[in-house]
């Protein structure tokens, strides 16, 4: 069954109206003709569409980031990649299933991927925490890296989570620590580190496996240091505030391109990469594969030199 959006109900209605004609039209005994008036719905529903996604404001795009069959992490890596190998447990206390990661190949090279996972079902979003990560879970993510780099094997990482999990136990196992010392040795992993976000981009939570020499964002994800909902409940107070937060918060692709917080956008179907999962794993592929050629024509010290300065840079303006 498809799910439909607050803002795709005109195309919801006349998809409607479209499958009703074609029931009247396979269930006619006197064989009436149907066709101009299917073929006339059909156009407008696709102009429609136009309409609306070439037109989406920022919290249209956030509410497409987490639409519920939008492709998830371990959907992508099962379509770019090959040879998937997950591993499991941080050592130190347990395994973390909304943080999966493990060696896989794209082409003729090994790679070490990782990524937040959301569930589809209410018994998978309990397995995963809705994708929200426990401190074992960074922890989990970090040995990973530390093996990929013992290895000499690029990393590459997946964000779509609202955020790390902000509950009892996740602080009295440190969950701020954890995120911190990610963002402290991924600054300094001698490998290519290439982090994609794939729908949310939730505060430190997104920033615990983001620390990257190219990050790179889909069309309709997005990347922020807070949800819409969580600065319209601080800031003004009430929930009516939402799409004001969101379009101040400056947190769609294209505006974090401008502010230079992403390196570049990979395009998506319109309405959606739940439209097309194969045409967007195949731009995700060949980001990755452009990205470590680039970075490949790099010197170690010049990689991590620019990977330092890319995050120092970020915040920074201009008084005129």
């Amino acid at each position: 069954m498809k799910y439909y959006l607050e803002f795709e109900k005109p195309i919801a209605e006349l998809q409607r109206k479209l499958d009703e004609l074609k029931r009247h039209e396979s269930s006619n005994a006197l064989n009436v003709n149907f066709q101009d008036e299917i073929a006339l719905i059909e156009e407008k529903i696709e102009k429609t569409r136009q309409q609306i996604f070439s037109n989406l404001n920022a919290h249209q795009r956030v509410q497409l980031a987490r639409h519920p069959k939008r492709p998830y992490t371990l959907d992508y890596i099962a379509e770019v990649f090959t040879d998937f190998s997950e591993l499991h447990g941080d050592r130190l206390f347990s395994d973390d299933r909304a943080m999966i990661g493990g060696f896989a190949t794209l082409g003729d090279q090994k790679m070490m991927v990782i990524g937040t996972q959301k569930g589809r079902d209410t018994k998978e979003n309990i397995l995963r925490n809705f994708g929200s990560a426990h401190p074992e879970g960074y922890r989990k993510a970090l040995r990973l890296m530390k093996l990929a780099t013992k290895f000499r094997l690029p990393i590459v990482t997946f964000i779509d989570t609202a955020g790390a999990f902000p509950g009892i136990g996740a602080e009295e196992r440190h969950i701020a620590e954890a995120i911190a010392v990610n963002l402290k040795e991924m600054m300094m992993f001698e490998v290519p580190i290439i982090a994609i976000v794939i729908g949310e981009g939730g505060s430190g939570g997104a920033l615990g496996i983001g620390v990257a020499d190219k990050v790179m964002i889909l069309e309709n994800a997005y990347y922020s240091v807070i949800s819409p909902e969580g600065c319209a409940a601080i800031l003004w107070k009430k929930r009516s505030a939402v799409p004001k937060a969101a379009e101040s918060l400056r947190i769609t692709a294209d505006q974090l391109l401008s502010l230079k917080l992403v390196d570049k956008i990979i395009p998506e179907p319109l309405g959606g990469a739940q439209n097309d999962l194969s045409s967007v794993a195949n731009a995700i592929g060949k980001t990755i594969k452009t990205s470590l050629k680039d970075l490949g024509g790099k010197s170690l010290e010049q990689r991590l030199e620019d990977r330092y300065a890319r995050f120092r840079s970020f915040g920074e303006f201009i008084e005129e």
